[in-house]
């Protein structure tokens, strides 16, 4: 049996990247797949592809950080489905989407420093607050995209390091607030790290330079490879499912390795 069979699920930030191959995972395992982000072509191409698996899954506009949009999404589902059993909260961004910026602590503008919380930390925030309304009379897995970032310091992304160490913490309080009011509804995050999405396009460039940044990063992994969205997406999906069910604040790593040592450890 498909093992998110009955469930409905929102992703969000489901056009490309780790938020497309969960959506897609999920929707092959049998659960209905709201897909939702700002790129509305790419999204609703996801949402057809979902839809080809499981009917009624569909595509919503969605800006993470407009809780109007919030509302309405929600008021949506309540009227077409009623509940939703998973959230996936992905959307997020770096700062790097219009080319490399300082993000360092000293030379951050504050505009930017709050552009990337805005979406990573407020989108997180708004999307638990609106699947407790849409799970709590009858339980459901809520599930933070952090980042290997939110749990060690990034000196040149501070900002995205900020916000993901934001998202780390909140999920810990959702976690134990659902408990606390016994409305049955887990919350872990994930922080994936090196998983080539289109995220990593600004950092590793074109061309043959893409091809010795791509070397020289994969040689600091443990695993000494990238990992691919559907890493994620299979440890999203563990938590989605009901085999999870005693599983709730946790935080899993995916990336290869990368936490368990430092570069610094000593060599035979």
């Amino acid at each position: 049996m498909p093992r998110l069979s009955h469930k409905i699920a929102l992703v969000t930030g489901a056009a490309r990247g780790i938020g497309s191959a969960i959506a897609e995972l999920f929707a092959r395992e049998g659960a209905i797949v709201l897909v939702t982000d700002i790129r509305d072509e790419d999204g609703r191409a996801i949402a057809e592809n979902c839809a080809r698996q499981m009917p009624n899954s569909r595509y919503f506009h969605l800006d993470v950080k407009n809780e109007d949009e919030w509302i309405r999404c929600t008021e949506e589902i309540e009227r077409d489905f009623g509940h939703i059993d998973i959230l996936v909260n992905n959307a997020g961004i770096t700062g790097f989407e219009n080319g490399v910026l300082p993000h360092n602590p000293e030379h951050t503008s504050l505009a930017d420093w709050r552009s990337v919380h805005a979406v990573n930390l407020d989108g997180v925030f708004l999307g638990c607050k609106y699947a407790l309304r849409l799970m709590k009379t009858h339980g459901g897995s809520i599930i933070n995209i952090s980042s290997r970032s939110g749990i060690i310091g990034i000196p040149h992304a501070a900002a995205y390091a900020s916000s993901k160490a934001a998202v780390r913490n909140h999920t810990k309080s959702v976690a134990l607030y659902a408990a606390e009011m016994q409305y049955g509804i887990r919350c872990n995050s994930l922080h994936p790290a090196a998983i080539l999405t289109p995220m990593w396009d600004a950092v590793l460039g074109e061309g043959e330079e893409r091809v010795r940044n791509l070397q020289q990063h994969s040689e600091a992994i443990p695993l000494k490879t990238f990992g691919s969205p559907d890493d994620v997406a299979y440890a999203a999906l563990y938590l989605a499912s009901d085999e999870s069910k005693y599983i709730t604040g946790i935080e899993l790593t995916i990336d290869g390795g990368i936490l368990a040592g430092a570069a610094a450890a000593p060599r035979r």
